[in-house]
């Protein structure tokens, strides 16, 4: 098991750097089980750091920060009950070819396929679709090392436990492994578009429902588009939706890479290519206030410009029944909006945060947000559920920080 005791650490995008007083290199359970053994003897903090993609500092610590990037890979299919186990370090990409060759995928995920698995469902990372879940929903068991250094199994026999680890921000204790629920192989088909904002809002209702998978970008300006990579091959960009639709397509359709309507695998078409140049906040509004919503936030960010460069991505995520999920109980749209690097953005983002208040707005863990003890009570009908179950199995809060701790202590 390898140590550094000066070791710093930077996600991705640059916005959240630390020191701990302890950086670990489990190389299996067992050693994760030690490192929170002797972590708990002295007294010290525990987080764990997946690949790097939250804009919180859900990772910081001034304690033991553990690494799981050694625990990886995809370590059993059953192409008959749907599942798959994987250790906690493993990639979202690193799931493809395994899946694949037993017939199998992942039944949704999200545009960026870097992360590794257990923090991309500890902050409840989703794609897009109405009728799928966060990667969250879909964990039907996994193991956790306990703050006492016990290896404990979670599954769909214990239902509450469950639920509060399926979106858990590591605040349970450290997640080893994980079986999520997957489903047969298939193929997509992409359609990207450029349409009016006001043509998107009238045929909301069927963009939504008609599709496997529907999700865009608002552009606010004309040079909007180039700050995600979106190219609109010559056309206006400004106060336009960048559109883009996923349906499955049998094995009959040939592959397409054009770019605009290709054709391949699902785990080809879902990825997309971002710079680190934003950072960024994401809230979780119920489908039925949707419109609304989406037309307040476009009416603040053109009045907010140039603060509000950055495209407005819309999508939308079905219901499930993890008790910190943003999703939990309703289906919702994605409202995501970015800030500039090297810039105060902060007044922008709190008119966001304050402008979806209005419409009870949920967060995402992974990004930026402003949340209140008050409205987590509000806004997550189970918050307490979940606490009542991080004290029983962490009574002294060695998996929190200074992030997390005025939430969840």
């Amino acid at each position: 098991m390898a140590t550094t005791s000066t070791p710093g650490w930077t996600n991705w995008v640059g916005n959240q750097s630390f020191t701990p007083a302890r950086a670990v290199a489990p190389r299996d359970e067992e050693e994760v089980a030690a490192a929170v053994r002797e972590a708990s003897g002295r007294g010290s903090a525990v987080r764990v750091a997946g690949a790097g993609h939250s804009f919180t500092p859900v990772v910081q610590t001034d304690g033991t920060l553990l690494d799981l990037s050694a625990l990886t890979g995809v370590v059993a299919t059953d192409p008959v009950r749907q599942r798959a186990t994987a250790r906690a370090g493993t990639r979202i990409r690193d799931f493809y070819e395994p899946l694949w060759a037993d017939g199998l995928a992942l039944r949704n995920q999200g545009d960026i396929d870097t992360q590794q698995i257990a923090g991309a469902v500890a902050t409840g990372t989703h794609g897009s679709g109405i009728r799928y879940t966060s990667l969250s929903g879909v964990v039907r068991g996994l193991r956790l090392v306990t703050a006492a250094g016990e290896v404990r199994d979670i599954g769909e026999d214990e239902p509450d436990l469950l639920h509060a680890a399926q979106v858990s921000v590591g605040m349970l204790g450290v997640v080893t492994q994980l079986e999520l629920d997957v489903t047969e192989a298939y193929r997509l088909r992409e359609h990207v578009s450029l349409r009016a904002w006001d043509d998107v809002l009238e045929h909301w209702e069927q963009l939504v429902a008609e599709h496997r998978h529907f999700g865009m970008f608002w552009l606010p300006t004309e040079e909007s588009g180039s700050l995600y990579n979106l190219d609109g091959h010559g056309e206006r960009l400004a106060d336009q939706c960048y559109v883009k639709v996923y349906d499955e397509v049998g094995a009959d359709v040939p592959d397409d890479d054009t770019v605009g309507r290709r054709v391949d695998r699902c785990y080809r078409i879902f990825p997309m290519v971002y710079d680190a140049n934003f950072h960024e906040l994401e809230y979780f509004v119920a489908l039925d206030r949707a419109p609304e919503a989406l037309q307040a936030m476009r009416e603040l960010m053109l009045a907010s410009l140039p603060d509000a460069i950055y495209p407005l991505e819309v999508r939308t995520v079905g219901p499930d029944e993890a008790f910190l999920s943003s999703q939990q109980g309703t289906p919702t749209v994605v409202i995501s909006v970015s800030g500039t690097p090297g810039t105060d953005y902060w007044a922008y983002l709190r008119s966001v945060d304050a402008l979806l208040a209005q419409f009870d707005a949920r967060v995402h863990w992974g990004k930026l947000h402003f949340l209140t003890p008050e409205r987590l009570h509000d806004l997550y009908p189970r918050a307490g559920d979940f606490i009542a179950i991080r004290r029983e199995l962490d009574p002294q809060g060695m998996f929190l920080n200074d992030h997390l701790r005025p939430l969840f202590a």
